[in-house]
């Protein structure tokens, strides 16, 4: 089978090259001008733009025990139609994702059913209680490619530390959602003005700094690889930035709409709003940006939380944490932070491919010859309208529902193979 991409701008080192792709089976065969051939398949990019396919180190997959919300066909549905070729899966699945055979579960679902490529990432506690170490080795063996308790953090520091040795014997990275439990309390929003003003008590940001703080020693002390979850204030950046000036191998992620929004949002009541870590100050929103233009942030994450519509559309402190990310991921990006002039499209790029997969050593984030061909094909100056009826995934529960953004998935080829086609390309 081969299927060759026409009248494209492809993305290389950092420019935008007018040229063609072959793609042979699961490889890209030849990039170049024009690819004398006779092809299976053509697909006319329509001078769109053809990136290697984003790579999301933080997806709630909710598939098995809350299928409802989310399962890993439609959740790769949903990623397909961002641009993704690749998720990693977080273990606050029900059951949690502690031993190998949960492991096995998730990857022969994503094996028969994935339109993009799933990772696991297992707990690193048992049933993410944070007192006992999960079954790390066996689940490595079994192909997991990083631990985490994300949604929870294990809060006894001996314990955590012990999880750390262990992890590092296996060579596994260990990734943290970093959150003081005592300081969060019962905290719906941000602590700062509009907390204030709402009357909801609020989550400070002392309570992500401290775990930070304490995890970056952890690991120091344990010879671990930390990565930090959806990392959000200033001061988490400046810990960050300390740890890569020691050397240490500490990298973090963050979020669209951490980039994007700031704790002004909340006051609308929206609780597609609502989220942890919580949106923060605008001084924190800017100090994101900014540690994400100088490589501090090393990459972004989309964190995608569904939930069911009648989970919220609740009283905002009823209602759960999180929002649905991967469909909405890039078109938001790219309007807010590339053609506002803040991020250029080369770092852009780089932070949703190459970045993250070298964070868990995984696979794809480039577009070269004899690579396998996970690439997203995007027409910039179209739009996308996310509403109910086109966003894929179970749940809708975004911010962005019913708003246009520039930056249209044309088409998405994971292995080869087409996971998404646009309407409009059909």
């Amino acid at each position: 089978m081969k299927t060759l991409i026409k009248n494209a701008n492809i993305f290389q080192k950092g420019k935008l090259i007018k040229g063609e792709i072959l793609i042979e089976r699961k490889k890209i065969a030849k990039i170049g001008g024009i690819i004398p051939i006779t092809a299976d398949k053509i697909i006319d990019a329509k001078n769109a733009c053809v990136f290697p396919g984003f790579i999301d180190l933080h997806s709630h997959l909710r598939d098995p025990g809350q299928t409802y919300k989310e399962d890993i066909v439609t959740g790769t549905l949903a990623a397909a139609h961002g641009g993704f070729t690749t998720v990693c899966a977080m273990p606050n699945t029900e059951p949690v994702t502690d031993n190998i055979a949960s492991v096995e579960y998730i990857q022969l679902r994503a094996e028969e059913h994935g339109s993009a490529k799933v990772y696991v990432i297992g707990a690193i506690t048992k049933q993410s209680a944070g007192e006992e170490i999960a079954e790390m080795a066996t689940m490595k063996a079994g192909g997991i490619v990083a631990v985490s308790d994300d949604g929870k953090c294990v809060q006894n520091a001996r314990i955590m530390l012990s999880c750390m040795k262990y992890a590092s014997n296996f060579g596994i990275p260990v990734i943290i959602h970093p959150e003081d439990y005592s300081l969060a309390g019962k905290g719906q929003i941000h602590s700062g003005k509009v907390a204030t003003k709402l009357g909801f008590s609020g989550i400070p940001g002392l309570a992500e700094e401290v775990i930070i703080a304490r995890d970056i020693m952890l690991a120091e002390s344990a010879g671990a690889q930390l990565h930090i979850a959806h990392i959000s204030t200033e001061r988490s950046i400046e810990l960050v930035k300390n740890a890569k000036d020691k050397g240490l191998p500490v990298t973090c992620e963050v979020t669209p709409h951490h980039l994007v929004l700031n704790e002004e949002a909340n006051l609308s009541f929206n609780t597609n709003t609502k989220m942890k870590p919580p949106l923060r100050s605008e001084k924190d929103r800017l100090a994101c940006i900014q540690a994400l233009k100088e490589g501090i942030i090393d990459c972004i994450a989309t964190d995608h939380s569904p939930h069911a519509d009648f989970e919220k559309e609740r009283e905002f402190d009823l209602a759960p944490f999180g929002i649905i990310g991967l469909e909405t991921a890039f078109p938001v990006l790219y309007k807010n932070l590339v053609q506002t002039g803040q991020i250029d499209l080369n770092r852009l790029i780089e932070a949703l491919t190459i970045a993250p997969a070298k964070i868990l050593n995984l696979p794809g984030g480039i577009l070269a010859e004899g690579k396998t061909a996970d690439l997203t094909i995007i027409d910039l100056e179209k739009e996308t309208l996310f509403s109910a009826e086109n966003i894929l995934s179970k749940s809708k529960n975004t911010p962005w529902l019913n708003q246009w953004f520039p930056g249209r998935i044309m088409c998405t080829i994971c292995d080869g193979k087409i996971t998404y086609l646009d309407s409009e390309n059909g």
